[in-house]
């Protein structure tokens, strides 16, 4: 809840920013043409960070999902996520320290009006492709609200994509790993044709083991 809240303050700041700006444009117009111009080049030089980073990037903006496997009581539509590399450059992590990724889904929205699917229609079964001692797991098999049972609850919530149980140089330090996913997406037979888009938001979360 506490990064939800960070993300929050910080769209609003962004926003803010964006406002404040519009104003001063609107203010620097009042004055008359200037009766000479000059550049000032800015510089900066930003050192490497001393103990390196933990960030996440993912290999693709989108995917698409195609029909197979439909039958008289749904509808499925199957594809794959693309790849979700954690790269972690630090000389030293603390014992006890752990990192995982998690995914969420909106909406799916109609292009034409359609009522949304919502995305506890959405599974996915994650998958770790780099070869690993066992420091990155990958998260449990989502099933969809469709196919029922405990883990049919679809991507509704963060759900877990990847996880390094210690982050400690022992361990998952220093390293590049990645991950994907199958993703399924289970409908109603009765609905609505046309095209639509859900955004799955994927997040790199550091955490630490309390004692």
């Amino acid at each position: 809840m506490k990064n939800k809240g960070m993300a929050a303050r910080c769209a609003v700041g962004i926003l803010g920013g964006l406002m404040l700006a519009g104003v001063g444009t609107a203010a620097f117009a009042e004055f008359p043409n200037p009766d000479g111009t000059g550049d000032v080049d800015v510089k900066v030089d930003i050192a490497p960070t001393e103990n390196g980073a933990l960030s996440l990037t993912v290999g693709g903006t989108e995917t698409s999902l195609t029909e197979g496997g439909t039958t008289a009581t749904y509808r499925q539509f199957s594809g794959a996520l693309p790849n979700v590399t954690v790269t972690d450059t630090r000389d030293e992590v603390p014992a006890g320290v752990y990192w995982y990724v998690t995914g969420q889904a909106s909406d799916f929205v109609g292009t034409a009006g359609q009522a949304p699917i919502t995305p506890d229609h959405l599974g996915w079964a994650p998958n770790v492709v780099t070869e690993n001692n066992g420091e990155v797991s990958a998260g449990d098999v989502v099933d969809t609200s469709i196919d029922g049972g405990a883990n049919g609850v679809g991507l509704v919530g963060q759900e877990l994509l990847a996880l390094a149980l210690d982050s400690s140089e022992a361990h998952a330090a220093s390293g590049q790993w990645t991950a994907n996913a199958n993703l399924v997406l289970k409908t109603p037979v009765n609905v609505a044709p046309g095209s639509y888009t859900s955004t799955l938001t994927l997040s790199l979360f550091e955490d630490a083991i309390a004692e």
